[in-house]
C-alpha cells in the first residue's frame, strides 16, 4: 500500500505541478523591483502564429497575442 506521508505538498493542496510552478512564478516576478519587474512581464508576453488549412495548403497565417491591444 502506497503512504501518503511523501505526497508533495501541491499534491496535497490539489494543484497540479504545472499550477503551483505558474502560481510561484508569479509571486516571484510580483516582488520584484524595478526594472526588473518590468523586464519579467514583457518575458511573460505570448505571440504565435495561426494557419488556415484549405484544400491542403496553408493560407496566409494571422499573428496573434495573449495581451490585449
Amino acid at each position: 500500500m502506497a503512504s501518503n506521508a511523501a505526497v508533495p505538498f501541491w499534491r496535497a493542496a490539489g494543484m497540479t505541478y504545472i499550477t503551483y510552478s505558474n502560481l510561484c512564478a508569479n509571486l516571484v516576478s510580483q516582488c520584484l523591483k524595478e526594472p526588473y519587474r518590468s523586464e519579467a512581464l514583457n518575458r511573460e508576453k505570448v505571440h504565435f502564429s495561426v494557419s488556415k488549412w484549405v484544400d491542403g495548403k496553408p493560407e496566409k497565417p494571422t499573428t496573434r497575442s495573449d495581451t490585449p491591444e
